[in-house]
């Protein structure tokens, strides 16, 4: 019996469509670095307010994915719209985690904003160093901390302009929190030079 090329192809064809497909893999969750975080939360903040400004941008913890050499599991981003007077709090996480963090980007509600506070918003062209840089510069101008014997915390990374310094700063500490590290140091985001502690 003779059976037509076309015929035995298409079945053969038909045959290898019914084979499961082997999934791949899943990727590991991934750290970014803070510019690299605060990039995946603007557009958004863009859609919410044409005139968003970033106000703050922090790392933050997680126990269950450690951050490593200026890159961390999650991050927050905390906007303002000057012609809203209002706020918006963005966070970005690698993994779904404790503490209502959602993977990938995901904005919480806007809230009342008033210029003239401590903290001032700046302009995104300020952000010219990144968290790896600025904790090698930290690291370099804490000699004094570390000789202290001792288990050191994970360092921490927080972005904003404020009255001590002309232009944003990034401050790297070893701590729980800003009002209880063990040492911070302040880097000038734009220029990435050591301005004090």
């Amino acid at each position: 019996m003779r059976i037509w090329f076309p015929l035995a192809a298409a079945v053969l064809l038909n045959a290898c469509s019914d084979a499961p497909v082997a999934k791949a893999p899943e990727k590991p969750p991934e750290l970014l670095t803070g510019r690299q975080a605060f990039y995946q939360t603007y557009p958004s903040a863009r859609t919410w307010a044409a005139d968003a400004q970033p106000l703050r941008v922090r790392s933050l913890d997680l126990d269950e994915l450690p951050g490593d050499h200026g890159k961390a599991a999650a991050w927050e981003a905390t906007y303002v719209s000057p012609a809203k007077g209002r706020m918006r709090v963005y966070t970005w996480s690698a993994i779904e985690a404790s503490g209502n963090l959602h993977k990938g980007v995901f904005a919480n509600h806007d809230e009342a904003w008033t210029p003239g506070g401590s903290d001032r918003p700046f302009l995104i062209q300020a952000l010219k160093t990144d968290t790896p840089e600025v904790l090698q510069t930290a690291i370099a101008h804490s000699e004094t901390y570390f000789k202290n014997v001792g288990p050191k915390p994970h360092p921490k990374f927080v972005l904003e302009s404020t009255a001590r310094y002309p232009d944003p700063v990034w401050r790297v500490y070893w701590g729980d929190s800003v009002s209880t590290a063990q040492w911070s140091v302040f880097i000038d985001a734009a220029s990435g030079q050591y301005t004090g502690r």
